[in-house]
Parts: structure tokens; sequence; C-alpha cells
């Protein structure tokens, strides 16, 4: 897919899955482990749930349309209220989103893995397509999260296996850097190593 057609029928399909989809039950499996840890801000806050609406971000959207990289709203955790060394749930809670892309793709990649999908005709082709993009959303919403820079989820999984003194400078680097840390991440995810990572998992799970 051209990341700079916006206009295209490729373009409108991933759209719909990554706001149907991929992006809610990411956001979901967050809130949902959060609240299996003790911890029900984001229940209470209407985030466990696959209502796409609770979860959109605007500037998600908008790195999405222009970058085919988005995100959605942070899910609320109170660190202090799950259960367990804090660092370690925490990890935990961020870990949920990416294995749930995960999880996601898989599931796409199982019409190739069964040969359900061959065919020339252009109706098979299409339904070829959706189920690329599907895969391709899922893996590429993975890899991205788990880059670690705050807010994004990779930075959950590192703060976990830093000293806790570097703990503590994660997070204030996460408290000042705001959007300007997003760019960066969204750089990192243009650099080749990141595409030749996500061929490799597409090319794997399709068998």
């Amino acid at each position: 897919m051209n990341p700079l057609n916006l206009f295209s029928l490729d373009r409108f399909i991933a759209l719909v899955i990554l706001f149907f989809t991929s992006m809610p039950v990411h956001e979901w499996a967050h809130a949902w482990t959060a609240y299996q840890l003790g911890d029900d801000t984001a229940a209470l806050s209407g985030r466990m749930t696959l209502n796409p609406l609770a979860h959109l971000d605007l500037y998600g959207t908008i790195s999405y349309l222009v970058g085919f990289i988005g995100w959605g709203k942070p899910v609320p955790v109170s660190q202090h209220r799950l259960r367990g060394d804090m660092r370690a749930s925490m990890a935990l809670v961020g870990l949920a989103g990416p294995f749930s892309n995960l999880i996601m793709a898989m599931i796409a990649a199982i019409p190739f893995r069964f040969g359900w999908l061959i065919g020339y005709s252009e109706q098979m082709s299409f339904l070829r397509q959706v189920f690329e993009d599907v895969v391709t959303i899922n893996l590429g919403l993975m890899l991205f999260n788990l880059i670690p820079v705050p807010p994004l989820d990779g930075s959950r999984i590192l703060a976990w296996l830093l000293p806790r003194q570097l703990t503590y400078e994660l997070e204030r680097l996460e408290r000042y850097g705001g959007i300007a840390l997003i760019f960066v991440a969204l750089f990192i995810a243009r650099m080749p190593w990141f595409s030749a990572v996500l061929n490799f998992l597409f090319n794997l799970l399709r068998g």
C-alpha cells in the first residue's frame, strides 16, 4: 500500500481495519490486563470496551493518515493499585497491547496457511489484500508499540528491566517529552530494520 495515497481502496480498507479492530482491541487489552491485576481505573473510565470511539486519539489518527503509523488514546493506569511488583505489573499491562496485535495477525494469517486464498479471480485478489492488510497492520502496531520510547508500550517493558533509578528518569522523560517523543518513535519506525523485521514476521506467519 502506498502511504501517500489517502483515497485508494486499500487505504480505506486499512483505515476501517485499524479503527474497528486493531486499535480498540489493543487498548482494550491494556485495560483488561490492568483490571485483572487489580486496577479498575481504565474500566471506570469507560476504556475496557471494544468501542473504537472510546480509544480514538487525534494525533494518532492524523499520524496514521499521513504516515500509516498511528496509535490510540493512552489507557489510564494507577500503578500503585496493581498487585505484585509494580514495575513487573506495568510491564505486563504494556505488553498486553502488542501481544493482542500479534494474536490478531496470527488469526488473520490462518487463511494463507491453509491455502484458502488461492485463486486468480478479482474477488480472491481482493480478499488476499484485505487479509494481508490485517496481518501487516497488526504486526506494524505490535512492533511500533514495542519501541522503548515513552509513552509507547515498550517503555513499560524497558522500565521493568532497568535499575529503579533509571526508571524514574524514564518516567520524567515521558512527563516532559510529550509529543516530541512520539516523533522520535516515528523516525525509528521509518528505519530500514523496522520494515525488514515486519516483512520477516509477515512471511513467517504466512508460511
